[in-house]
């Protein structure tokens, strides 16, 4: 695996077990899926750097964000990290080209608003830049949530049930954005979902966990004709899209 894309190895016995080994290249998007309390949004966690594993290494980009070994813990604040969540997070009182902005504290203030209107653009939103999230669909909400993961010009992008919480027909509406947006990103795109359709759709390979370790990672034509994965992810897997029929 090359150093540009992304490198993760971590253990430890508990409070929640793990024992991942993964990596992901720039431009690819990598599925992850498990039974719940697999440590899904755990990976996710330590890889932003909102929890620290007991040992491991986490790699990105040339940077080295998490070892151990050497006591290095480089701060939330401090990782080029793009997080989208379940629930959207945006600031209720700030429109959205403001929410936004305010993720670029790394760019002048001058040229905040004007990037900001660029990514809603990206994501479908021009003409709404002003409305707040009370006043947009909880689709719109979403999109703005990606481009204010976008707005910190991140180097690994990392998705955490991004679409559970819309309804069935925007959830398709917005997988065809997000396979249409990843053309334009060269960064490693992690995406977590429970939704093994969804992820099939999505995703490039899949990893599939389980207490806490990687139990499959291949293709999504590999993965869900894999009789262990349909154990741990369900008799749905059977039925999923495979790529290439």
């Amino acid at each position: 695996m090359a150093e540009a894309g992304l490198s993760v190895r971590l253990t430890q016995a508990g409070p929640i077990p793990l024992d991942v080994a993964l990596t992901c290249a720039p431009g690819e998007v990598l599925g992850v899926v498990g039974p719940s309390g697999a440590g899904k949004t755990t990976l996710l966690r330590a890889i932003a750097g909102l929890y620290r594993a007991k040992a491991g290494r986490i790699a990105c980009a040339g940077e080295l964000w998490f070892d151990s070994a050497a006591r290095i813990d480089r701060p939330a604040h401090r990782r080029a990290v793009g997080l989208v969540f379940q629930e959207h997070a945006l600031f209720p009182h700030l429109s959205a080209q403001a929410n936004v902005a305010a993720a670029m504290g790394h760019h002048p203030r001058t040229e905040r608003r004007g990037r900001a209107a660029e990514l809603l653009r990206r994501v479908h939103l021009s003409g709404l830049e002003d409305r707040k999230p009370g006043e947009l669909s909880g689709g719109q909400r979403q999109r703005v949530a990606i481009a204010r993961a976008l707005a910190r010009d991140p180097k690994v992008l990392l998705l955490d049930e991004p679409f559970s919480a819309v309804d069935r027909r925007t959830r398709t509406r917005l997988h065809a954005e997000i396979a249409d947006l990843r053309q334009g990103l060269s960064i490693p795109m992690l995406l977590v979902s429970h939704d093994i359709d969804e992820v099939a759709r999505l995703s490039d390979r899949i990893a599939v966990l389980d207490r806490g370790g990687v139990r499959l990672v291949g293709s999504p034509m590999e993965v869900l004709r894999d009789p262990l994965a349909r154990d741990l992810i369900g008799d749905e897997a059977a039925l999923a899209p495979i790529h290439g029929e």
